[in-house]
């Protein structure tokens, strides 16, 4: 009973949702202050992202008609549990070293989930734009998800032995070094930043959502606390992300002695990349993002799988 609780505290609380939540909007804030200065602006106060959330989660829900309830208001709260799940798998691997069999290939499948909710809840809303912005969406998935499992399988072959678990992938580093010191698994970890934009749906691959033209598309029908809930997971995904990156490919999160500084500096690092390239980068096409991921990002990754088998 007791280990029960402590699994269900994890999940809602810390590392969990509650968790995820708090670090995703102050690293949503961190991503506006950065585009602020790229912009010469300003830019928001800290708790701006946590205000936005409270003001969505005091509206009125708006259920367009002809729109599938259920659906629609249940398919983006999978994704948005997803990611709690996925960060609690991650930090209590960090902290603890609690991991099972085969939890690497259970966070590749839950991170595709917040991208499936958004599909299934615009899909069920019998609003065309948000119909256009599903499919946008599905193809995307498609097209970005091949390079990002080759990239992440050229970590795993690089593990002596092999190994499906995190906490095995940890071991390893802090034995033998960083993967990010190999050459293969540099363009593994070059392929997983530039998927990262797109499970974002930052520029340049917004294109889901391409406010100019289908008006938020996949959001579009969205309102009230509904809304609030896809704003979150989005700024949780932009939290958990470079976290999952850091623990198959930088040695993971350490919090002890100075290692607590190189832990937050890595994180940054990875925060401002992903920032950079939506501020310098205009939207593309569908079509041209679905050439790109299965063109020289597969090229990319491809070559790091060889090269990781071949012992570099």
């Amino acid at each position: 009973m007791a280990s029960t609780l402590g699994l269900v505290l994890s999940f809602l609380i810390f590392p969990g949702l509650f968790f995820t939540a708090v670090m995703g909007l102050a690293t949503q804030w961190i991503d506006r202050k950065v585009s602020a200065l790229v912009q010469w602006r300003v830019g928001p106060p800290w708790y701006q992202p946590f205000a936005d959330i409270l003001k969505l989660l005091g509206k009125e829900i708006i259920i367009p008609a002809g729109a599938r309830r259920a659906g629609f208001l249940f398919a983006p709260m999978a994704g948005f549990a997803a990611i709690g799940v996925v960060s609690t798998i991650l930090w209590l691997t960090n902290l603890h070293g609690t991991s099972f069999v085969g939890d690497l290939i259970g966070v590749i499948y839950l991170l595709t989930i917040p991208s499936l909710g958004i599909i299934l809840g615009a899909s069920a809303s019998s609003n065309p734009l948000a119909s256009v912005g599903a499919s946008r969406e599905m193809k995307l998935v498609l097209a970005y998800e091949l390079p990002f499992i080759i990239a992440i399988f050229t970590a795993v072959t690089k593990v002596t032995p092999m190994t499906l678990r995190l906490d095995g992938i940890l071991e390893y580093q802090a034995a033998n070094g960083v993967l990010l010191g190999n050459a293969s698994c540099i363009l593994a970890f070059i392929v997983c930043i530039l998927v990262a934009q797109a499970k974002l749906t930052y520029p340049p691959f917004d294109i889901p959502e391409a406010e100019t033209e289908i008006m938020d598309g996949t959001h579009i029908e969205y309102s009230g606390a509904a809304l609030a809930v896809i704003k979150l997971q989005q700024a949780m995904l932009l939290f958990t992300l470079p976290i999952f990156f850091i623990t198959v490919f930088w040695g993971g999160l350490v919090f002890s002695g100075w290692n607590i500084l190189y832990t937050i500096v890595k994180y940054v690092i990875i925060i401002v990349i992903i920032v950079l390239i939506k501020n310098v980068n205009p939207r593309v096409r569908i079509d041209q993002a679905v050439r790109f991921f299965w063109g020289p990002v597969t090229v990319i990754a491809v070559v790091g799988m060889i090269l990781a088998i071949l012992g570099f």
